[in-house]
């Protein structure tokens, strides 16, 4: 039963004003009780409830909320994730944005979506996460890891060759613009568009999908979760570009990356009545016919 809830979003366009507003008048008409994260230039809640109260960071509730609400699109979803990952809360996405692959509570029902989170008329799906163990501290404070998908890419014009290891066993040398290493999150993120395969998303598979290969006979390859990835690389560079989500850096050549599943998995929130497979439909279109 929810007793308490807190609410994180960056933007501060209409859309997103208007579905954050609506959440608080819904979950305080409950009796719940709401954190909004908030900091200069944050959305600012008028007319604020006896219920609702202002918080910078986790670190300074004493109380933790029994669920976060995402506000926003994927990307907000992402960043809320580096936020709550270490401390076990799970997390709902309400879509304000465009694809909403993660963010999966369409903004125009939140009174019903409401509605079911109060009544417990959800399921958890606990998603893997990946990490970059090496080079360490590469994006200083901030965490390493990433839901959807962590790359090597080249960082000018020339292809990145990378030699990757899997467990300490040779898989195989790329010759492209660089790799994608997934999790079945970021399954339907870059690695769908650079061809690779779509895993449900409690899979604790990892995917390396190369990005424009220079031999057309590589594939996607399909790895267990327990693998840990060793990726040297070489070019006509002395750098390549390495991302972790939406967090990105410049590293040398000469650096090897180390990439494992990370732990704990994330806990997100999939209302009853939609499931992954409804989503995924709906966005990519599967099915949708012009002559209908």
């Amino acid at each position: 039963m929810l007793k308490k809830v807190a609410i994180y979003s960056k933007d501060n366009n209409t859309r997103t004003r208007d579905a954050v507003q609506k959440l608080v008048s819904e979950f305080c008409r409950r009796g719940i009780e709401v954190r909004i994260y908030q900091k200069p230039g944050d959305i600012v809640v008028t007319g604020m409830h006896y219920l609702v109260r202002p918080f910078t960071s986790f670190e300074s509730v004493t109380d933790l909320p029994d669920m976060i609400l995402s506000v926003g699109g994927d990307g907000t979803f992402l960043e809320t994730v580096l936020k709550v990952k270490d401390y076990g809360i799970p997390v709902a996405g309400v879509n304000t944005g465009r694809m909403g692959f993660l963010a999966n509570i369409p903004n125009e029902e939140i009174g019903n979506s409401v509605d079911q989170l109060c009544k417990n008329d959800y399921e958890i799906i606990e998603r893997s996460l990946l990490e970059i163990t090496k080079p360490e501290g590469l994006f200083g404070e901030e965490s390493p890891s990433a839901l959807n998908e962590i790359t090597i890419q080249k960082s000018l014009l020339s292809m990145i060759i990378i030699h990757v290891y899997v467990n300490g066993v040779f898989l195989n040398t790329y010759w492209a613009d660089g790799l994608i290493v997934s999790t079945a999150t970021g399954s339907t993120a870059y690695n769908l568009s650079a061809g690779g395969p779509i895993l449900s998303p409690e899979d604790e598979s990892i995917v390396i999908s190369p990005i424009s290969p220079h031999n057309l006979t590589i594939r996607p390859i399909v790895l267990s979760g327990k693998s840990e990835l060793r990726m040297v690389m070489e070019g006509r560079t002395e750098e390549c570009l390495a991302t972790c989500d939406f967090r990105f850096r410049k590293i040398p050549l000469s650096e090897e990356i180390h990439i494992i599943q990370g732990k704990p998995k994330l806990k997100t929130v999939m209302l009853n009545g939609r499931d992954f497979y409804s989503t995924l439909r709906n966005r990519l279109m599967w099915g949708a016919d012009k002559r209908n």
